[in-house]
C-alpha cells in the first residue's frame, strides 16, 4: 500500500516534469524522461485499477500545471467565483486526463509484458490515448507531447510524415527504450561466488540494442528534416501582421470601441502590405454594424498596396452569429467562419440542462455562436490562397489540411489576451509551429496582445513581435504549394503503426 500511495505521487510530479519541455521552455527531453518514468510505474503495477491511477496522476500533474491558465479565463475575465473557477479548472484537468488513465489500464489488463512486447505496448496506448483525447468531448489535444519536440528536437522531423501524434508516438518509444536500457544496464545478480561477472556483461551487451534503437530513431528524424517536402509557388509577399494589444476586459465595452477602431486604423494605414491580417474580433461589431465609410478606409488603403486586408468580426446570417474574418481589398470580398468552436467559452454543449447554470456563472460575450462547416474554401487574396483558421483551431492538424494542397499559406488569427501572462500564447504559438511543419506551409500568426509570429516551412519562427505591446509585425514571405505525406495521409498512417504495434506486442506477449 505504502508504494502504491507513493507511486502516484511519482506519476503525478512526471506528469508535471514534463510541462517544462513545452514551450516557453522548450527543454523538449523531458517529456521522454516523464514518460519513461509513466512506463516504469506501469511496469511495476499488478492490478488494471492501479495502473489506471497511475494515468490519471500523471494527466493530473501535466494538466494542472501546464493549462492552470484556464483558471485565468474563468476569473479573471470571465468573472467566475475563485472557488468555482478553481474547481473547474481541476475538474477540466481530470476530464482530460481520463485518456491516460484508461491506457494505464489497458496496459495492465493486457497482462504484465516485457522483453520486445513492452517497447510496443506502452508507447502505443499513450499515443492512442494522446489521439482520443483530441477526439472526445470536442477534443483537446493541447499539450500532446509530439508538440515538445517543436521545432528543435530531431524527432519532429517526423512531423510531415505522421503529423503531431507520429511525434508524439517517437517520444514514447524513445522512453520506452531509455527505460530499457537503463534496465538493462543496471548490475544483475551474479553465480555464487562469482562477484558481478558474467551476468553483468550479459546485461552490459544486452543494452547495446535498445541504445541502436534509440540512436536510430532520432538520427533518422534528423535526416527527414533536411528533406524539402513542398516548393515555393509564385511571388514573395509582403505582410503585416496587426497586434493592437486591447485590454481583454474592456475589449468589448462601449466606451473601448472607438479607441479600438482607430487603434486598426493607424496601425493599417501606416502599413504598405499587400496583405494586411488583424487578430480575432479585432473588430468586436457585427461586420454588418462596422461603419461603411471605415471600411472604407480600410479597403482603400489596401487597394492602394495592391493587396487586401483580413478583418476579425463576427457575422450575423439566418439568426445565426458566427466568429469570422472578411477579406477587403482588391480582391472580391469572402469570408471564413470559424468550424471547430471552444465549449463553454463559443457555445454551451447540452444547453437545456447547462445553459441556465453557465450563463449564471460566467460571462462570456458571445457565448453562443454556430460553426461556419467543415469544408471552407481558402481566400483569394494578394495572390494567394489563404487558410484561415481561428484561435484553437490550429490545435487540429487533421482539420487544418482539409484545405491543402490548395492553401499556399496558412493564417492563424486569435485573442489569448483570455490567459494573462500565462504561458497559454507560447504554448498556442508552438501548436502553429507544428502546422507549420505538418502541412510543408508558412504560417501567420495576428494576435491581440502575443504571440504574433512568423512561422516558416520548418517551424521555425522567424520573426515575432513581443507580447502585450501595441505593434506590427512586417515581413516578406512566400507562398508555397505540394504535399507533404501528411497533408495526403493525415491520421492514417499513425493509426496504422499503431494497430501494426499493437497486433505485435500481443503476438510478442504470448510467446514470452
Amino acid at each position: 500500500m505504502q508504494f502504491i500511495a507513493h507511486s502516484y505521487l511519482i506519476a503525478f510530479a512526471a506528469g508535471v516534469l514534463a510541462v517544462p519541455g513545452f514551450a516557453p521552455f522548450a527543454l523538449f527531453p523531458l517529456p521522454v524522461l516523464a514518460l519513461a518514468v509513466l512506463f516504469w510505474l506501469w511496469n511495476r503495477a499488478e492490478q488494471p485499477r492501479h495502473a489506471a491511477g497511475l494515468g490519471f496522476a500523471f494527466g493530473m500533474g501535466l494538466f494542472t500545471a501546464g493549462v492552470g491558465w484556464i483558471y485565468i479565463a474563468l476569473h479573471e475575465y470571465g468573472y467566475m467565483h475563485p472557488v468555482l473557477a478553481g474547481t473547474a479548472t481541476l475538474l477540466f484537468a481530470a476530464l482530460v486526463s481520463l485518456p491516460a488513465a484508461l491506457a494505464g489500464y489497458a496496459r495492465a489488463r493486457l497482462g504484465r509484458a516485457s522483453g520486445a512486447s513492452v517497447l510496443l505496448l506502452g508507447p502505443a496506448l499513450w499515443t492512442l490515448a494522446e489521439w482520443l483525447r483530441g477526439l472526445i468531448f470536442t477534443g483537446f489535444p493541447w499539450l500532446a507531447m509530439g508538440y515538445s519536440q517543436v521545432p528543435d528536437s530531431p524527432l519532429a522531423g517526423y512531423a510531415p510524415l505522421l503529423g503531431v501524434y507520429g511525434v508524439s508516438l517517437m517520444v514514447a518509444v524513445s522512453a520506452a527504450l531509455l527505460l530499457s536500457l537503463i534496465r538493462s544496464a543496471a548490475p544483475a545478480p551474479s553465480p555464487a561466488g562469482g562477484g558481478l561477472g558474467w551476468g553483468k556483461n550479459l546485461r552490459i551487451q544486452a543494452s547495446y540494442m535498445p541504445m541502436l534503437q534509440l540512436i536510430c530513431i532520432w538520427i533518422a528524424g534528423s535526416a527527414l528534416q533536411s528533406i524539402e517536402w513542398t516548393h515555393p509557388q509564385g511571388e514573395p509577399l509582403k505582410v503585416a501582421l496587426l497586434q493592437g494589444n486591447i485590454p481583454q476586459d474592456s475589449k468589448f465595452e462601449e466606451g473601448a470601441l472607438i479607441g479600438t477602431l482607430e487603434t486598426y486604423r493607424r496601425l493599417t494605414q501606416n502599413s504598405d502590405a499587400r496583405l494586411i491580417v488583424m487578430p480575432e474580433t479585432a473588430v468586436p461589431l457585427l461586420r454588418h454594424n462596422v461603419p461603411e465609410n471605415y471600411q472604407a478606409l480600410l479597403r482603400d488603403h489596401v487597394k492602394q498596396n495592391g493587396g487586401d486586408i483580413l478583418i476579425g468580426a463576427f457575422e450575423k446570417e439566418d439568426g445565426r452569429y458566427y466568429n469570422s474574418v472578411y477579406s477587403l481589398g482588391s480582391s472580391e470580398s469572402q469570408h471564413y467562419r470559424k468550424n471547430h468552436l471552444v465549449p463553454f467559452g463559443e457555445f454551451i454543449p447540452l444547453r437545456s440542462v447547462l445553459g441556465w447554470f453557465i450563463n449564471e456563472v460566467l460571462q462570456i460575450p458571445m457565448g453562443d455562436l454556430a460553426s461556419g462547416g467543415a469544408r471552407q474554401p481558402p481566400l483569394a487574396v494578394a495572390g494567394q490562397q489563404v487558410a484561415v483558421n481561428i484561435c484553437y483551431e490550429d490545435a487540429f492538424g487533421e482539420e487544418i489540411i482539409r484545405a491543402l494542397p490548395q492553401a499556399t499559406l496558412l493564417v492563424n488569427v486569435t485573442n489569448d489576451a483570455w490567459y494573462g501572462d500565462s504561458h497559454a500564447a507560447a504554448q498556442h504559438n508552438q501548436l502553429s509551429q507544428m502546422r507549420a511543419l505538418e502541412t510543408g506551409r508558412m504560417l501567420l500568426r495576428a494576435t491581440n496582445t502575443g504571440v504574433t509570429s512568423v512561422i516558416g516551412t520548418d517551424g521555425q519562427v522567424l520573426a515575432m513581435l513581443p507580447q502585450h505591446e501595441e505593434g506590427v509585425l512586417a515581413a516578406q514571405v512566400q507562398g508555397y504549394a505540394g504535399s507533404t505525406p501528411y497533408v495526403r495521409w493525415g491520421n492514417a498512417a499513425m493509426l496504422g503503426l499503431l494497430v501494426l504495434m499493437l497486433g505485435t506486442a500481443l503476438r510478442l506477449r504470448k510467446h514470452e
